[in-house]
């Protein structure tokens, strides 16, 4: 907005003046442009849950948000200045869209704030929930998820094994602007629990797992007969995808980012940051969202004190 400084050295000038006239037209006109909001971004990062350069949920967060803020874009990125759910939830009224990176399961940071996330979801406020934070409790909390972002990962039913995805098609979608074919080992969940006949679902990053995917015993996260007869049948598998809901509002997916040096892939992260602005109804720039790549220092800040 217009200073109230500038305002006031515009009343001190006379009247009569012309220098007046031009800037009193120069406010009428320009006050609307310079006074628009940024669309506002929030972070919310959990609590440390795994060993060092994993799971970096905080340190993640704030590589996402500094290439946001310094994209150039009509954007304001902040992080809740402490792990877990705002303490002081007044940083999310004015939302446009909410990035949660945390412990799934048990552990989520929603689990205890389904209700009051669900009006914020209700307003049409944006969601991305990154990695574990995609792991959802059988009932409300997963059935809130399917809601929320057209899918979660599902006990007895998603799986959880280390592997190397090739992404080489990418639908037509903002999310893939600027997004060029890559691969990155990481722990990239798949067999994911979704809405009905995936309506308002657009798979973003896809492949079919190789059989090594699967070589664990059946399990809660290892495997389960109907994910073993998906990929033997040489289903794709969605590990990434965005969610139109049908009442107003976007999600968006995505499982990898248990190695934080995943970041350091262009198009992963690439893929993430369009995300963002997709679900924060931001248009996405025709190469995608502009982003440097973390160098190794950069990569080793910010990190969780872990044990």
């Amino acid at each position: 907005m217009i200073s109230r400084d500038i305002f006031y050295s515009i009343e001190m000038i006379p009247m009569k003046t012309s220098l007046y006239s031009a800037l009193l037209f120069a406010l009428l006109i320009l006050s609307p442009a310079l006074a628009e909001d940024k669309v506002k971004i929030v972070f919310i990062s959990g609590s440390p849950s795994h060993g060092r350069l994993s799971h970096e949920h905080r340190a993640g967060n704030m590589i996402l948000a500094k290439d946001l803020n310094e994209s150039g874009l009509n954007v304001n990125a902040v992080l809740v200045p402490h792990y877990g759910y705002p303490s002081d939830t007044s940083i999310l009224e004015d939302a446009d869209t909410v990035v949660i990176f945390c412990t799934g399961h048990n552990g989520h940071v929603l689990n205890k704030q389904l209700d009051e996330f669900d009006k914020l979801m209700k307003k049409g406020t944006g969601v991305v929930m990154i990695h574990w934070a995609t792991e959802a409790v059988k009932g409300k909390p997963g059935d809130k998820f399917l809601e929320w972002m057209g899918g979660f990962c599902d006990l007895d039913w998603s799986v959880n094994p280390h592997w190397s995805p090739k992404f080489k098609d990418f639908p037509d979608h903002p999310i893939s602007n600027g997004v060029k074919p890559f691969s990155v080992n990481d722990e990239w969940y798949y067999h994911m629990r979704f809405v009905n006949d995936m309506k308002g679902v657009t798979p973003i990053l896809s492949d079919l797992p190789g059989p090594e995917t699967l070589r664990r015993t059946d399990g809660a996260r290892s495997g389960n007969p109907a994910v073993r007869k998906a990929v033997a049948a040489g289903e794709k598998q969605h590990v990434a995808w965005a969610y139109q809901r049908p009442t107003g509002g976007r999600g968006f997916g995505f499982t990898g980012a248990h190695n934080h040096d995943s970041w350091q892939n262009d198009d992963f992260r690439k893929v993430m940051l369009n995300a963002i602005l997709w679900t924060a109804n931001v248009e996405v720039p025709k190469d995608g969202c502009p982003t440097t790549t973390p160098s190794d220092t950069e990569i080793k800040e910010n990190l969780d004190k872990k044990k």
